[in-house]
């Protein structure tokens, strides 16, 4: 990796100390934060319009030496950027080649090219560089053809063509699994703990306690702070509350869009009751309730008893008592 320090060094050599300073205040450079004019202005007791001007000077002088000094970095970029389909979104752009603490430089250099400009972030994109107009127009297409085609399939997935693109948009995001998806999804965007939970059912396909979820969460691609919330009380209680998850046995969960009914043993076993259509035996009515619920049998018999739910015929068949 060239040191992209050393080369802005190098760029600054012959400006004046108060223009060097500038425009290292400006950029962030040196270890320095990025300043507004306003501040940079008042460190000198000068407007901003006259701190502006400074700017203004000092990158055309230095954009004139890095046209005979800069042409190799300048063609790596360039090479980089057409392997990328012509364009970048910025953050991974100056990571790539700045690393952590050397990004400003990175950026600076960048903007002494005439080779490439940069869009700046709107509502629909990220902010990112890009090296010909044509890679814009496909990036646009590109976008809006998967955005079309994930809310059709509902379902995330790798794109099959230039990822370069879709990681500019703001309404596409990259989820823990490594797919991509809907940013509105709780799947792809796990704000909550209860979304991290729903991943975690979404990709065992089983019932799972609570404990062994919150197990399971810390094994995702979290950062540490995030692991340290998921404790398993935390999930029972998410749990709990969601809609999208039932209670299927003790401490035992399941999804709701797997066909599972919410509900207590014994209204489960209403259900199962109203659905049929004729009185059903004991057998019949163990048989259906263990599908949704992991429960010892003597536990569905015990609600059976209750008479001021349930009614046993001469054949030993039970129907809803009616109200």
């Amino acid at each position: 990796m060239r040191n992209y320090q050393t080369i802005c060094r190098n760029l600054f050599k012959d400006l004046d100390s108060r223009t060097k300073d500038v425009l290292e205040k400006r950029f962030g450079l040196a270890g320095s934060d990025k300043r507004t004019l306003e501040s940079i202005g008042k460190d000198y007791g000068i407007t901003r319009e006259r701190a502006r001007q400074i700017e203004e000077v000092g990158l055309n002088k230095i954009e004139d030496i890095s046209k005979n000094k800069l042409g190799g970095v300048f063609q790596e970029f360039s090479r980089y950027l057409k392997k990328q389909g012509g364009l970048k979104k910025e953050d991974l752009l100056l990571a790539e080649f700045g690393g952590q603490k050397l990004q400003n430089e990175v950026f600076l250099i960048l903007a002494l090219s005439r080779q490439f400009k940069r869009y700046p972030e709107t509502k629909d994109f990220y902010p990112f560089w890009i090296i010909d107009k044509d890679s814009m127009k496909k990036a646009k297409v590109l976008i809006s053809s998967f955005i079309k085609e994930l809310k059709q399939t509902r379902k995330p997935k790798s794109p099959s063509n230039n990822i370069s693109y879709i990681e500019i948009s703001k309404d596409i995001m990259k989820g823990p699994q490594g797919f991509y998806g809907l940013k509105e999804w709780p799947e792809i965007n796990l704000r909550f703990v209860k979304d991290k939970a729903y991943l975690v059912f979404t990709k065992e396909k089983k019932p799972l306690h609570f404990t062994k979820v919150a197990e399971l969460i810390k094994d995702l691609n979290f950062s540490e702070r995030e692991k340290s919330g998921s404790q398993a009380q935390t999930i029972h209680n998410e749990l709990i509350k969601d809609s999208r998850f039932v209670l299927v046995g003790r401490g035992l969960y399941a999804l709701k869009e797997w066909g599972y009914t919410p509900g207590i043993v014994k209204e489960v076993i209403s259900k199962t009751l109203k659905e049929s259509a004729k009185p059903l035996s004991k057998k019949e009515i163990i048989g259906k309730v263990l599908l949704q619920r992991q429960v010892k049998r003597n536990t569905i018999l015990l609600n059976l008893q209750d008479k001021n739910y349930f009614l046993k015929d001469s054949k030993d068949r039970y129907t809803i008592k009616e109200a």
